[in-house]
């Protein structure tokens, strides 16, 4: 069926969008930073791709459930929104675990001043 692969990737867009929304992840918490990154994580992947395609390592296998739009030699239009939610997905999950990593930095320095507090 064509195109089901496009429509598993927006949908999967949309829940990303969801989670960063709700927990202000990204996109909600500082969106021209995120539209900044998301920018340059996209060309940086793209060029990634097209030096993938260019010296024969990447190509498109048999694909039934892509639309068949390429936007150049073997780089389909479904791999745009493929980077569109790696991107917004790894930046949701440094979102998220930021402030656990500083809750927890916080927490081992102040136990290591209450320690040096105790050897005084």
């Amino acid at each position: 069926m064509p195109g089901a692969y496009l429509a598993g990737l927006v949908v999967s867009i949309a829940g990303i969008a969801v989670l960063d929304a709700r927990y202000r992840l990204f996109f909600w918490r500082s969106p021209l930073r995120a539209a900044a990154v998301m920018v340059i994580g996209l060309v940086f992947f793209l060029v990634w791709d097209i030096a993938g395609v260019h010296l024969g390592i990447f190509f498109i296998g048999q694909g039934d459930l892509l639309t068949g739009v390429l936007l150049a030699p073997e780089v389909p239009l479904e791999e745009v929104f493929f980077l569109v939610l790696l991107c917004w997905t790894t930046m949701d999950l440094f979102g998220a675990l930021r402030p656990v990593v500083a809750r927890r930095l916080d927490r081992a320095g102040s136990r290591a001043g209450t320690d040096e507090e105790r050897r005084s």
